[in-house]
């Protein structure tokens, strides 16, 4: 046992939020469809989406015998809509291959359309209690922090970190899937990007960035998630048009809610190529 285990466990006991996709009743399904939606997204942001979803789509079989425009409407203003695209073709293939069960191999779930190394790890860890490493910004934050003795880590998962997530990760398979939401839970909590709660934290005496001087970072630019002017600004005006109507749109419609026609027609462009829009008839759109 790592001299980090029993500390974060117990803090974790202590602190954790209440999310419905943490509870004992809550479905695997519950579980995909809350770490689709937490991709880039805050947790308050998809608490009501999250609810919504399962009370509409208790069961992937009833996501997917619907429309994907419908699964795309319902995303609402969560940000990145390919993600409902993305989930719809999940609860379809999950119909289509496991009998409308979400599986929990972490094989299996990898092989879902818009399932990822970090989700499908995820899903099997939080809804199967198996035993994976589970690496998001703030497991990968913790360890570099902990571990590393570095501010950030590096911009995309290194072997090293795996290979440290690896050697940490407790042997019981239970108290291992319990070790990942928990480091991942003092990451968004404590551990935090811009102003880590180093008095609150369970291990600040083990943490060898705080014991070498909280050493500011200095590895590659650290990217920025810049909004006002930018395509993904035009794209999700376009989209709310979309969504607050029922059936086509005429292009007429979306030159009022942008006034750059180039950027415009660029951005009706890639939703078109992306599968978010179909031409319903020439200068008409809808919703797939």
């Amino acid at each position: 046992m790592s001299d980090l285990h029993a500390p974060i466990l117990r803090w974790y006991d202590a602190h954790q939020r209440d999310l419905p996709w943490r509870r004992p009743e809550a479905t695997a399904w519950s579980v995909l469809v809350s770490e689709l939606m937490l991709q880039q997204t805050p947790v308050a942001r998809v608490l009501p989406v999250h609810d919504a979803w399962l009370e509409r789509w208790p069961r992937p079989a009833d996501l997917a015998a619907e429309p994907a425009g419908e699964a795309v409407r319902a995303w609402g203003r969560l940000g990145y809509p390919r993600r409902a695209l993305r989930l719809h073709a999940a609860a379809q293939a999950i119909v289509e291959r496991h009998g409308g069960e979400v599986p929990a191999s972490y094989d299996d779930l990898l092989a879902l359309p818009g399932v990822g190394d970090y989700t499908a790890a995820a899903v099997a860890s939080f809804a199967f209690g198996r035993r994976h490493v589970v690496l998001d910004t703030n497991v990968r934050r913790v360890f570099a922090r902990t571990g590393g003795g570095v501010e950030f880590p590096p911009p995309s998962v290194t072997r090293a970190e795996r290979d440290l997530a690896t050697e940490l990760l407790p042997d019981d398979a239970a108290t291992a899937a319990t070790w990942a939401v928990a480091v991942m839970e003092l990451g968004a909590l404590v551990c935090t990007a811009a102003t880590p709660r180093c008095a609150d934290c369970p291990v600040a005496d083990l943490c060898a960035w705080r014991l070498a001087g909280f050493p500011a970072y200095d590895g590659p630019p650290r990217r920025g998630q810049a909004w006002a002017g930018t395509d993904r600004q035009c794209r999700g005006r376009i989209m709310a048009v979309l969504r607050e109507t029922d059936g086509p749109v005429h292009r007429s419609r979306l030159d009022a809610v942008w006034p750059d026609a180039d950027q415009r027609a660029r951005c009706v462009v890639s939703l078109l190529t992306d599968g978010l829009l179909v031409e319903a008839a020439p200068g008409s759109y809808a919703l797939p």
